[in-house]
């Protein structure tokens, strides 16, 4: 499915030494931070109005699909057919990933094998190809397994544009091809399969924080790199937020995801100005390192976002701060291994595949918090009903 300009481009740039998009998609980008006082500066390049509009859409719709398994549900499903591809199994199903380099994947794929295991008599063997966030090695593996007698691929793009070529290659090759998390520049692949996206997270948390303070109150926006889609739709949907409630983003800073230059860069704020009113995040992987640093100096904790990382659940409720997790679900690595098997059956799948967002706020913040499961767990992984829960998850 061809994805705009704003798709989601991973999943998360969740957690990171490298982002949960792995940084290949990020770009140049002049400064490393905005100054303070600035604002929220000129809108993203990323933004498309439409694309914005659509999303914050579907934030309020109602998926259809099974009732308690929101990977196998669909936001404004758009079915496609796909008798062309129907054969007799058991399948070989082949994965091309970007990487297992960050915390939010690598729950997303054991999410997934575990997915595989609940398919024993349709799935004679699963083959997963690791790319390390690396191009031109995902092109490759994408070349070779086109000659390994694959019966669906699977592919999280590294990057779009790069990947897109390999992609439409498989696809020539009469190969059902299925993309997850982030997109290519194709229609090619007979499904894209992704969570709402950047601009419903982004607007979900600005929208949280503006509505817990005066106009005029000062934000401190954290980021994690600039020229990501994903991180780009969320910061320019909380830009449209900040602008319309009028607060004062005092600053807007890159943290590299690394927990001590967000700690310094807090603090050097808290110095600076004394109160600070909200902080809004694109990605929660430093979110507990941001509370660290209000607590550490002393400073009440402002209304704050973080995501599913428990580490930061945990803290919300122990430190009973105001805050507000949007998600980019793990779930979502369970429904490829769904979509593959429907289409080698010759059934009818979404094209695109919306799958829901939740959010995870005060009132179900206790649903959602496991004292049993490591801190960088990602706790909306939809994982509970599967094959080695929770051992394969620790």
């Amino acid at each position: 499915m061809r994805r705009s300009t704003a798709a989601v481009a991973i999943g998360a740039v969740l957690a990171l030494a490298g982002c949960a998009t792995d940084e290949p998609t990020a770009v140049a980008s002049g400064a490393a931070s905005q100054a303070a006082g600035s604002g929220t500066g000129a809108q993203s390049k990323f933004f498309v109005q439409a694309d914005y509009d659509k999303e914050l859409a579907l934030l309020g719709a109602t998926p259809t699909g099974p009732a308690g398994k929101p990977w196998e549900q669909v936001l404004e499903p758009s079915m496609v057919e796909t008798a062309k591809f129907k054969k007799p199994g058991p399948y070989k199903i082949c994965f091309s990933n970007a990487g297992l380099n960050n915390p939010w994947r690598q729950v997303g794929f054991k999410t997934m094998q575990a997915e595989v295991e609940t398919h024993g008599r349709q799935i004679k063997q699963f083959v997963h190809v690791d790319a390390e966030g690396k191009d031109q090695k995902q092109i490759a593996d994408i070349n070779d397994l086109l000659g390994k007698g694959c019966d669906a691929l699977i592919v999280s793009p590294n990057t779009t544009a790069t990947l897109t070529p390999a992609v439409e290659a498989a696809c020539s090759k009469g190969l059902p091809v299925i993309v997850f998390d982030r997109g290519v520049d194709s229609t090619c692949p007979v499904t894209f399969i992704n969570p709402i996206g950047g601009y419903g997270f982004g607007h979900v948390a600005a929208d949280f924080i503006s509505k817990r303070m005066k106009p005029g109150g000062k934000v401190l926006a954290l980021r994690i790199l600039p020229g990501v889609d994903v991180l780009e739709t969320r910061w320019s949907a909380a830009k449209v937020a900040f602008d319309k409630a009028g607060v004062d983003v005092i600053g807007v800073e890159f943290t590299d995801g690394d927990p001590a230059k967000t700690k310094k860069i807090v603090n050097d704020y808290i110095q600076r100005y004394g109160t600070i009113d909200g902080v809004w995040m694109d990605a929660g992987a430093v979110a507990v390192a941001a509370v660290e640093a209000f607590v550490d100096a002393g400073r009440p904790v402002p209304p704050i976002n973080g995501e599913d990382q428990l580490d930061f659940l945990k803290m919300w409720k122990d430190k009973n701060l105001t805050a507000i997790a949007p998600t980019y679900p793990t779930y979502q690595w369970r429904t490829p291994i769904i979509a593959a098997l429907r289409v080698l059956n010759g059934e009818p799948v979404s094209s695109p595949w919306k799958l829901p967002q939740p959010t995870i706020t005060q009132d179900n913040l206790g649903e959602y918090i496991d004292a049993d499961m490591p801190p960088l767990h990602y706790a909306v992984c939809g994982c509970t009903d599967l094959p080695g829960y929770p051992q394969r998850w620790k």
